[in-house]
């Protein structure tokens, strides 16, 4: 199953709340993506049935392996994408607001050569 960019960021949301709580839920994901609980709800659904993310019997979700892949994959592209942008002189809130809409586009060429640029001048974020 091929992901979409919504597909990506609720999995890039799992796993920024999931280092955040000891158990992320549905509501978790609706309060934090500013989304309603249907939508939520059926995105999860989505998910659950592409192999991305795991539901137990009290609603818990935790990322699979492959969920895991794309998810931090996904979180690696924003903060690089942010720190160059902030290197450039873009205010936090444009870079990261921008570094959300890139992060899901930029060919791996290009964000390889973005991230030996930062790492060349120690600025590579962890």
């Amino acid at each position: 199953m091929s992901l979409f960019e919504s597909g990506e960021m609720y999995l890039e949301t799992i796993l920024i709340l999931s280092r955040e709580k000891s158990a992320v839920r549905s509501v978790d994901v609706a309060e934090s993506m500013s989304f309603s609980k249907p939508s939520v709800s059926r995105a999860m659904g989505i998910l659950k049935k592409g192999g991305y993310i795991s539901i137990d019997t009290l609603g818990h979700i935790t990322l699979t392996d492959s969920g895991r892949e794309v998810a931090e994959r996904i979180y690696e592209r924003h903060n690089v994408l942010s720190k160059i942008l902030m290197c450039l002189g873009v205010d936090e809130k444009t870079a990261t607001d921008d570094a959300c809409k890139m992060e899901h586009y930029i060919s791996e060429a290009s964000f390889s050569a973005i991230k030996r640029h930062l790492a060349e001048h120690g600025e590579l974020p962890e």
